[in-house]
């Protein structure tokens, strides 16, 4: 299945999204089931209605299980995780105010703010966590070997050393990735946009599972006979000058699944789309927000899967130790109308269909 995403450019959110990044641990936002943020990612309309609260649960246990969840920070792809896990729960007869309760966190993307948030999840006797993003992952792991963990949105949770391997975990985590095709992703940039001879790489030199992308996305463009320059950041602070940066240097720009990158997605899309600059992305919800085309999964089914992990360990006393990392065998062309427009680049008829 493909999916076209025509999304109008998101620029004017940039001041608001990098406020927001710059929120203090005592800023931790808690929501419940029904508060907690929802995406704005296309999906099937039968995909963004929870199913209905009042249909009878298959599940014959009667126990309220308490499931804690701690997101990384909010933006498009992660907040579809989130929905998609809620929902595959709920489809599986497991309901918010029924039969389980949900202690959703957000830490604002500040990795403190995952540390208290994981020890507050922890202290409060979850029966199963889930974590949304490798940072979150990363903390509530180091958190507790006793209760179950779910991660979601990680790349690799092996080289991230939150589990023995992705086939054997070995230990409390197991969850899904958001492995995306990177190669082909660098490939579909050479076919949008032909003529471009230096594509500027970037990311957060923070978030260890961007370099894993960087580094395939690298190798891909060297294939191809294309030049490559890394440009990082740090913080989202440093993300308008480092756009800058670029103008001039690079003839298109490759950014990876990168949380912070999502987060400034609307400064990203302004500078470069104001200098001709294409932007090919590592998912969908980066391209709603301003980059020009991405190849790759749907979060919200990422999250689904992850619940079906959820279910196995509530319902039928799985271990995660014994749970092989999962990934979603599909992927998505998405792209950005609009801004296609704005840099004169026509969208193959092929990828459209």
């Amino acid at each position: 299945m493909k999916k076209i995403l025509a999304a109008c450019t998101a620029a004017f959110m940039a001041a608001g999204i990098l406020s927001s990044c710059s929120s203090q641990a005592s800023q931790i936002n808690s929501k419940s089931q029904a508060e907690a943020p929802s995406s704005s990612i296309a999906v099937k309309e039968t995909e963004q209605e929870s199913p209905n609260p009042e249909k009878p649960s298959d599940n014959s246990n009667d126990k309220t299980y308490k499931i804690g969840i701690v997101q990384l920070v909010e933006h498009d792809a992660l907040d579809a995780s989130y929905r998609g896990f809620v929902d595959g729960l709920a489809e599986a007869g497991y309901y918010e105010g029924k039969n389980i309760v949900i202690d959703y966190q957000n830490a604002q993307g500040e990795q403190a703010n995952c540390n208290t948030i994981a020890t507050k999840l922890v202290n409060d006797k979850s029966d199963l966590i889930l974590a949304i993003a490798t940072p979150a992952a990363q903390a509530v792991a180091n958190a507790t070997k006793d209760i179950p963990i779910l991660v979601t949105a990680v790349t690799d949770p092996a080289i991230s050393k939150l589990v023995a391997s992705n086939e054997a975990p070995g230990g409390n985590v197991t969850g899904t990735s958001d492995r995306t095709p990177n190669a082909e992703q660098i490939q579909l940039l050479t076919e949008l946009i032909p003529t471009a001879e230096t594509i500027g790489l970037l990311y957060c030199s923070s978030e260890g599972n961007s370099k894993i992308q960087i580094d395939i996305a690298r190798e891909e463009a060297e294939k191809l006979g294309l030049k490559t320059i890394e440009y990082t950041i740090s913080d989202l602070n440093e993300l308008q000058q480092v756009m800058e940066s670029m103008v001039g240097k690079v003839d298109a720009i490759y950014t990876p699944t990168d949380n912070k990158i999502a987060s400034g997605m609307a400064t990203v899309s302004m500078i470069a789309t104001e200098n001709k600059i294409p932007v090919i992305a590592g998912e969908g919800g980066m391209v709603e927000n301003g980059a020009l085309a991405s190849y790759g999964l749907d979060y919200y089914e990422l999250g689904k899967l992850t619940a079906n992990q959820a279910v196995k360990i509530l319902k039928d006393g799985a271990s995660p130790a014994d749970m092989p990392i999962e990934y979603l065998g599909d992927f998505d062309f998405y792209s950005n109308d609009d801004i296609a427009n704005q840099l004169g680049i026509t969208i193959p008829e092929d990828l459209k269909k």
